[in-house]
């Protein structure tokens, strides 16, 4: 039978650990502490924003909302990133993306501490993960290997193809799938790449992140492959309650009838992003404050 891994469970197991080091240090007399930033008022970015508020909550974690309008000024929001660059009482900075039309996404990037960048999105941060020597990395990515971590999935010499080449997720998920503490052989598909099926169904481990709704198919996963899917889509549904539903990159019913193991949209990837960035921010409070990262 095909193995669902569940996120939500994996999550919150991962929550619990960073619970308890919250309350340790605490203790110590460090409150880790997150700022987020929401510029304009886009329906998607405010429901990630009030759950990452909602974790920080449960998790004894400080948390500081900043609300900008869509008319913010590029200089208005990088003035405001260096503020809490500058402010002791702030361990992590994130910034909701995607930013309304003029603004620049990546200059806000360039503009975060390296110290506070719990989004791992920096280039300096990027770098170090490249070299091996990781300090923040990228939410998604680091929540799908402890995903596989987590539901016993060996990695050791397998072949995982990654279906995406975003520095959000792509990109930095083949670096770690690389490492030596995955060992896996890497291919990194796109949407210029010939025969994607093809190579797709070479996979023993095979990562969907392109945003493509249900465009994995069954045709496209090699019998018994584990199966990671990123995405996260909002689909018309006249069935459903809201006339919509989310669907991952990956048609799961079909590809649930092959694969070894499968993560489900919602309740896979997902809850680990949030958990991972709860990580990152508890790990920048002790980075700041002279201590080690905590081990997940």
């Amino acid at each position: 039978m095909t193995t669902l891994i569940n996120g939500k469970e994996t999550g919150q197991t991962i929550q619990t650990q960073i619970k308890k080091e919250v309350e340790d240090l605490v203790k110590k007399g460090i409150a880790p502490c997150l700022a987020v930033i929401l510029v304009g008022d886009d329906p998607a970015s405010q429901v990630y924003v009030r759950n990452k508020k909602r974790t920080c909550g449960e998790l004894g974690i400080l948390s500081v909302e900043h609300k900008l309008s869509a008319q913010t000024s590029q200089d208005e929001l990088e003035g405001l990133v260096k503020k809490l660059n500058e402010d002791p009482s702030v361990h992590g900075i994130l910034c909701q993306f995607p930013l309304p039309k003029g603004l620049d996404e990546d200059r806000v990037i360039h503009t975060i501490s390296t110290d506070k960048d719990v989004d791992g999105l920096h280039p300096f941060n990027v770098g170090l993960l490249a070299t091996g020597k990781p300090r923040f990395i990228s939410c998604t990515p680091w929540g799908v290997m402890q995903l596989l971590k987590h539901a016993g999935i060996q990695t050791e010499g397998k072949h995982a193809v990654v279906l995406g080449r975003s520095n959000l997720v792509g990109r930095p998920l083949s670096i770690l799938l690389s490492e030596k503490a995955a060992n896996c052989t890497v291919t990194v598909c796109h949407s210029r790449t010939q025969n994607l099926a093809a190579v797709t169904s070479q996979a023993d481990i095979l990562v969907a992140a392109i945003g493509r709704p249900e465009y994995v198919t069954k045709e496209m996963v090699k019998p018994g492959a584990v199966v990671i899917d990123v995405g996260i889509n909002r689909i018309d549904d006249a069935s459903a309650p809201k006339g919509s539903r989310l669907v991952g990159d990956v048609a799961f019913e079909e590809v649930a009838e092959k694969a070894e193991a499968i993560t489900p949209v919602p309740g896979g990837v997902g809850p680990m992003t949030i958990a991972m960035l709860m990580a990152n921010t508890v790990n920048a409070s002790r980075f700041q404050n002279g201590l080690e990262p905590m081990q997940i």
